[in-house]
């Protein structure tokens, strides 16, 4: 489990929705932990270390029947709240006198994914995503996209508008325009968004911004850290509405990271697929990139890399992870550099 409080007690999502069906045991990983995800007869979800108290087998090898779940290995059963019910060896023996237990999780829907809490949540929701709830914009679930990185590497790599013009050049951005124009950091706290770090008055000139565009276009920005591991970006196009993207991390390992992105757009005349793929298209050039740096945890050490005026919002989340005080996917200057 992470030593990590402040992910420990924090929301990170696991799983879409729809994909967690009655009757079916879903395998994942986070923050170093095995999960087994489940719903039952009911529609409630659980969310249950994916481990056999008895030999540490998956869970999720097993069999679910009536809403308990049978372990492969010796069929040890176990009902909702994670206590042994019956060992078939041993069938002689009562209920009463069964001690074994799963350790069990917290778990909620929200926004269309599976949350789950490894600890004692310190919000009582996941992070806020307010663009969500506008009737007025079109929701669409991209990925999940595994990346051997950090979770912060790859927030940073999506609040960074400087690589535009290079890693999707033609789409995000071009060389010819890859100047980064002032803009303003500053600290937060609002009641839709809760409170972090954002960017705001961001401008890049891009050749195609959105599936939807026909024409480059100069798109001014908003970044918002929300939580350490996920971040809200909006879209200001003239004459249209405000457009958001959700980036929602799952951290498995402190280097290897499930990334959920949902879009909240003004595009109802492209299709599911097609937008998926646009999207798919954009963070798989991103991903050789996030793999290629060295350290693969951010480090939060000042002096460890060298940074330049245009990337402030960079700096600032940096920071915002210092106050923080996140360990998990990072390196500080009491860590081990690895």
């Amino acid at each position: 489990m992470s030593p990590d409080p402040v992910l420990l007690n924090d929301w990170h999502p696991v799983a879409l929705s729809q994909g967690i069906a009655t009757g079916a045991v879903t395998a994942t990983d986070l923050l170093d932990t095995r999960l087994a995800l489940w719903r039952d007869s009911g529609g409630v979800l659980h969310a249950w270390e994916d481990r056999c108290p008895h030999r540490g087998t998956r869970l999720s090898m097993g069999a679910l029947h009536n809403d308990t779940l049978r372990c492969a290995y010796h069929g040890w059963t176990f009902g909702s709240e994670g206590r042994c019910k019956h060992i078939p060896a041993l069938p002689a023996l009562g209920e009463a006198n069964l001690k074994a237990q799963v350790a069990t999780y917290r778990v909620q829907e929200c926004y269309g994914l599976v949350w789950v809490c490894l600890g004692e949540p310190a919000a009582p929701a996941p992070p806020p995503f307010p663009e969500f709830a506008d009737p007025a914009l079109r929701k669409v679930w991209c990925g999940p996209y595994d990346v051997q990185s950090s979770g912060p590497r790859i927030v940073e790599n999506f609040l960074d508008m400087a690589h535009f013009a290079f890693v999707h050049e033609g789409i995000l951005g071009m060389q010819e325009q890859a100047a980064i124009a002032n803009y303003t950091v500053e600290n937060f706290d609002d009641a839709d968004y809760g409170s972090g770090v954002w960017a705001k008055q961001c401008r890049a000139w891009q050749p195609q911004a959105s599936k939807a565009a026909t024409a480059g276009a100069d798109i001014e920005y908003t970044y918002r850290v929300v939580r350490p591991l996920t971040a809200v970006l909006t879209k200001h196009p003239v004459d249209r509405v405000r457009e958001a993207i959700a980036l929602m991390l799952q951290p498995q390992t402190e280097t290897t990271t499930r990334v959920w992105i949902i879009l909240a757009l003004d595009d109802f005349t492209s299709g599911d697929d097609e937008l998926r793929q646009f999207q798919d298209t954009i963070f798989l050039q991103d991903r050789p990139i996030l793999e290629s740096q060295s350290p693969a945890r951010l480090p939060l050490i000042p002096g460890a890399e060298v940074s330049v005026a245009c990337d402030r919002m960079s700096l600032a989340y940096r920071g915002y992870l210092k106050q923080q005080d996140l360990r998990y996917g990072v390196l500080r200057n009491d860590q081990e550099n690895t």
